[in-house]
């Protein structure tokens, strides 16, 4: 199993907006994220907010067999859950391009 874990900065003005897909996730969408996540092969998710003098950030932690895998499948699924999450959240909060490169894995250095 691996183990990954990520920030990602919030948009300035965003962490309402963040807060709130973040509850739409845990309640009413709960069912479509844990699909969602099945699908891409994750078996751990966890997400702190991070406030910072830099702004605030998203920070994640994942378990599964295959990290790039889960990369790959959230940001190419067609699933309707997976298209609103990178529309309402990766691209309208955390600012990301969906069709630009992957970011780089990031680098172990401690643990």
């Amino acid at each position: 199993m691996a183990h990954y874990a990520f920030c990602t900065p919030i948009l300035p003005g965003k962490t309402a907006d963040w807060k709130k897909r973040v509850a739409e996730m845990t309640g009413p969408r709960h069912a479509e994220l844990k699909a969602s996540r099945d699908r891409a092969g994750l078996k751990q998710e966890r997400v702190w907010l991070q406030h910072t003098p830099h702004g605030d950030f998203a920070v994640v932690y994942w378990e599964a067999q295959d990290i790039a895998k889960v990369f790959q499948t959230l940001m190419a699924s067609t699933q309707p859950f997976d298209v609103w999450f990178r529309e309402k959240i990766l691209v309208d909060i955390h600012g990301m391009t969906p069709g630009g490169p992957p970011p780089p894995m990031n680098e172990a250095v401690l643990g």
